[in-house]
């Protein structure tokens, strides 16, 4: 267990120093915003795609992975919501609550630390996960927060939802990657050296943005950040290994993925949803403080314990 901490404290140690320099100023808000928006859209893409046009997609797609991954999280979605509604927090409140407890960090943080540690055939099951939370999780947050608005379904709701994953530059990346792999096209040595490049850029550029944009995070209501830090780092994984092990048994590599990808801290992506939509903000901000945190010490855990299964 000792060696898996020594392994991923790396990974943590640039976020803490991208949270130093922006905690102390060196690293301006306006900075990590620049360097959010280079990662989000040149470096992590081009990453993405390269991985994905090197894979075929027949192979990767699962659909016992993929009924493992999405009951588990519906079921943390699911509780999440109910506790919100227990305390007589409205809808979009207590959608934007259950997105912290189900939703991780997999963009930034999953994709390089993960094919890293446990071998670049995990880049595939990434993928599904990510996959699932844009086009599932995402999808659902934006109908829920919207319809609860409207007090009805739109297509103006639609269209939103469309639109929301058409601009997403990650689930555009790993579409077109998939489907350049489809039509069989080689890479070019030039094309694939320039993906190589700049996707080498995104793992210590998005670990360090992490820090950096956490500096800047306030804590409200610590007591409700603290519990949805423990559902996504604790109960969050628990679920998905119930899933993937006993419930849709899944190939044991392909689920050590999964489970190691449901133990990530909260995803950043919520709290610009949660900033759009005027939902909550510092709640969220606090959530992704703390989940990020404790993940210096659960994510290893999980990692080391899953390392068991294949």
């Amino acid at each position: 267990m000792l060696a898996v901490f020594l392994q991923t404290l790396p990974f943590f140690l640039i976020v803490g120093l991208g949270y130093g320099a922006g905690r102390t100023g060196f690293f301006t808000q306006e900075a990590t915003a620049w360097l959010t928006k280079f990662v989000f859209y040149f470096a992590l893409s081009a990453m993405l795609f390269r991985f994905s046009a090197n894979l075929s997609f027949a192979e990767v797609l699962d659909w016992q992975f993929l009924a493992a991954y999405v009951w588990a999280t519906g079921f943390v979605f699911g509780l999440a919501m109910l506790i919100a509604f227990l305390r007589r927090q409205p809808v979009a409140e207590a959608t934007i609550e259950a997105q912290c407890a189900a939703i991780g960090n997999t963009g930034f943080l999953g994709v390089p630390m993960l094919t890293l540690l446990m071998g670049s055939a995990a880049v595939g099951p990434v993928m599904l996960v990510l996959a699932a939370d844009f086009v599932v999780f995402g999808t659902l947050v934006v109908i829920l927060i919207t319809g609860s608005r409207d007090g009805r379904m739109s297509l103006g709701i639609l269209r939103t939802v469309g639109l929301g994953l058409v601009k997403n530059p990650m689930l555009v990346s790993i579409v077109l990657g998939f489907s350049w792999s489809a039509l069989r096209l080689p890479i070019p040595d030039p094309l694939n050296q320039f993906l190589s490049i700049l996707g080498g850029a995104a793992t210590p550029r998005a670990l360090f943005a992490i820090g950096a944009s956490l500096a800047s995070k306030s804590a409200e209501r610590p007591m409700v950040a603290g519990y949805l830090s423990v559902c996504k780092l604790v109960l969050h994984p628990a679920l998905v290994a119930f899933a993937a092990l006993i419930l849709f048994p899944v190939e044991p590599y392909s689920a050590a993925v999964m489970i190691a990808a449901a133990s990530l801290p909260v995803a950043g992506n919520v709290y610009i949803l949660a900033q759009h939509y005027g939902v909550a903000p510092h709640r969220v901000s606090a959530t992704i403080l703390f989940s990020t945190a404790g993940a210096v010490l659960t994510v290893s855990l999980v990692i080391g314990w899953v390392s068991g299964l294949y």
